[in-house]
């Protein structure tokens, strides 16, 4: 049996009595979720559903303990509201975690009672995949509801949205290189990739295709020395910041854009497809003061996003595909908005995004 909780924005609850909460931009519902028979401990952001039902993945995590579980998923389901309201989908922002090491605790039975769980918001929450979770647990999950995107395509789905999102942060990077060297060209360029996944290995696809010269480091080494096998040139390191690039690609989980980081950091680009990749909102402030072009987190990555929105909208690949390169011209518009108006690239494109919310509502 499931249990459930659900904690309104306008509660008195120190759940939002929270120094990274946005003023005026709370979350419209944060729900948890416990069901004692197979360990599903999973909580569920609505961050905003002002253009329409919250769109965003489910990340099933080995967190240290709940705190750390609920400071990700809030930050993460913000995330989806800007990423869907710059890229201009009829979508709000969401996401959920799911609280566990899935090698070990990930079961078709605790799939199940997730969906259940979705099943009780009543489409306010649609679920794709995220770190943790992939197409064929959709399929599990889809067994107790409908409000998924991103299943098996012999399910009905699209599929895996890696591809997709690597498409859309390669195109932020050309965009990144246009206002940075005046040229779209990566060839020859030294980027470092954090992250061999589903999506950084898409990613070094395209950049090895592109003649750019790579270099990858992920704490599963066995996954970096993969792509380095697939890619003749590829090159593997414990770390990264050491190397003189020209470009560093975050593509694995967040936070890794620090004080500490930006004391070794040689490169002059900073763009990749990891959520949240600024550790405080200052580090904007610090890159831009710096010289350095970062590309918004979630303006780089909506190449998923827009994958599984237009799954749900029921469009073709061809137009998913023309929409996530328009990613290029999203970028270039952000970064000379904020070289207009002399302000960092991330307080840009909320600008952009806080102005199509506001219009909506």
């Amino acid at each position: 049996m499931i249990s459930t909780t659900a904690l309104d924005a306008t509660a008195d609850s120190a759940v939002f009595d929270r120094r990274d909460a946005v003023p005026g931009l709370p979350h419209e519902q944060v729900v948890f979720c416990e069901d004692a028979a197979t360990g599903l401990r999973a909580i569920i952001g609505i961050h905003s559903t002002v253009l329409g039902p919250a769109l965003g993945g489910t990340r099933f995590f080995p967190y240290p303990d709940e705190a750390s579980a609920l400071t990700d998923v809030l930050r993460l389901s913000r995330g989806m509201t800007f990423k869907a309201a710059v890229t201009g989908l009829p979508f709000g922002g969401g996401k959920a975690v799911i609280i566990g090491d899935p090698a070990r605790v990930k079961t078709s039975a605790l799939l199940h009672a997730y969906g259940r769980f979705i099943e009780t918001l009543g489409g306010r929450y649609i679920s794709a995949a995220d770190v943790g979770t992939n197409a064929e647990d959709l399929d599990i999950i889809g067994e107790y509801t409908s409000h998924l995107v991103g299943r098996t395509r012999s399910a009905g789905g699209s599929g895996n949205s890696g591809p997709m999102t690597a498409l859309g942060v390669y195109q932020a990077l050309r965009a990144a290189a246009t206002v940075a060297w005046g040229t779209d060209s990566l060839a020859d360029r030294l980027i470092g990739v954090e992250g061999a996944g589903k999506v950084g290995s898409e990613l070094i696809a395209l950049l090895h295709a592109d003649g750019a010269r790579v270099i990858v480091t992920d704490v599963n080494r066995e996954a970096a020395v993969t792509v380095t096998a697939r890619y003749s040139g590829v090159m593997v390191t414990d770390d990264l910041l050491a190397e003189e690039l020209d470009i560093y690609a975050p593509c694995a989980l967040g936070g890794t854009l620090a004080e500490a980081t930006l004391e070794r950091l040689t490169a002059s680009i900073v763009c990749g497809a990891a959520n949240n990749q600024l550790r405080t909102p200052e580090i904007d402030v610090r890159l831009h003061n710096s010289g350095i072009v970062w590309v918004p987190d979630y303006v780089a990555n909506a190449g998923g996003l827009i994958q599984v929105a237009g799954e749900r909208e029921g469009v073709g690949a061809d137009v998913i595909r023309r929409r996530v390169e328009e990613i290029y011209d999203s970028v270039i518009t952000i970064l000379r908005h904020a070289e207009a108006e002399s302000v960092a690239p991330g307080r840009a494109a909320d600008e952009i995004a806080y102005s199509k919310l506001a219009a909506a509502g």
